[in-house]
């Protein structure tokens, strides 16, 4: 026999396909061997091989067998496309187990610690895994803490809507010293299982709208989300009363929550100037610094004194910054920023 041929069952133990399965082929015409042995073997050559290979290549794609052959029957047949095509494939898969062993790895540690997750964890971070992957690219999430999945994470984060609810039911007002300090572990949470990211706080929010609009089940109800809201901004407006008076609170008080979203984005667009190393004196940070200053404006009030002392309690309060999104850093890049464009 030639050194470089196959008979059938060799061929079905390399490749882990069935004889009876490369009969079909032979009789259906898809791969019929170049040759046979005198004894009525079927043999199969490098060219056959290289056919087979074409074959499962294109049923991986779901490929029928009647469009397979059709498809290689052409003279014109693009393969090279589809080898490319089965790349690409291989690569998301080793990316999606690379992915899964992350995960295994974190749940090892879990079980190794003092406490079980209970099988609502567990669920879960199923169900936000898929959700996550939606809202967020392969290397955001690597970057995402909340992606991690840790099933105590989930536990933390249930516990404290439960916290929320109750406080609720038993009618502790939002402004009251417990709604404040459990706002406060809430919103220092986010934006630590957020990365410190704003960009990433700004799409988690609307992933969980989202999916409130479309009727599922969210992690955080709606009525939860705004106690939260306002007790964080209550904890807040405690930290002012300290540098402001009664009329100046008022204002504050009044103004403190409008424009959110505006903040948040304004937040966003000063954290990608940072991590892109733009300087504070450049023309598009100079925007953003006049926006900010819009911004407090209308928040603070036209009083040059007023938005003094309000600095003042941002520089000597740090728990003001703490769950906003808004380091140090930031404050002073902005207030660089706004040097420049007096200076300008």
């Amino acid at each position: 026999m030639e050194k470089n041929v196959l008979k059938i069952g060799e061929l079905a133990t390399r490749t882990g396909l069935t004889v009876r399965a490369l009969h079909h082929y032979d009789s259906i015409g898809l791969l019929t061997p170049s040759a046979r042995a005198d004894a009525g073997y079927r043999l199969y050559n490098r060219a056959d091989v290289a056919r087979l290979h074409r074959i499962q290549a294109l049923r991986k794609f779901g490929m029928s067998l009647a469009d397979i052959a059709t498809f290689l029957d052409s003279e014109d047949a693009p393969f090279a496309d589809i080898v490319a095509q089965q790349i690409d494939a291989l690569d998301k898969q080793i990316e999606q187990a690379s992915a899964l062993r992350g995960h295994l790895a974190r749940l090892q540690q879990q079980m190794a610690g003092d406490d079980d997750p209970t099988l609502e964890d567990w669920l879960d971070a199923l169900e936000q895994m898929k959700l996550y992957e939606q809202y967020f690219t392969p290397e955001e999430l690597r970057r995402l803490p909340f992606w991690q999945q840790e099933a105590r994470r989930n536990a933390r984060w249930r516990a404290m809507v439960g916290e929320a609810q109750a406080m609720m039911a038993r009618g502790v007002a939002a402004d009251t010293e417990e709604a404040r300090r459990l706002s406060q572990r809430w919103m220092e949470s986010l934006e630590h299982d957020t990365g410190a990211n704003p960009e990433f706080a700004w799409r988690m929010s609307a992933m969980l709208e989202n999916e409130e609009l479309a009727g599922r089940r969210t992690v955080v109800p709606v009525g939860v989300k705004e106690y939260i809201g306002e007790a964080f901004n209550a904890h807040k407006m405690a930290l002012y009363a300290k540098y402001l008076n009664e009329e100046e609170m008022r204002h504050l008080r009044a103004n403190s929550r409008k424009q959110v979203n505006e903040w948040l984005k304004l937040f966003m667009r000063l954290h990608q100037h940072m991590q892109q190393g733009v300087p504070p004196e450049h023309p598009s940070s100079q925007a953003l610094a006049q926006e900010w200053m819009a911004l407090f404006r209308a928040r603070a009030g036209d009083s040059a004194q007023v938005q003094a002392r309000i600095r003042h309690a941002h520089d000597n309060e740090p728990e003001l910054l703490r769950g906003t999104w808004v380091t140090p850093a930031i404050i002073a890049y902005i207030r660089q920023a706004v040097a420049a464009c007096s200076a300008a």
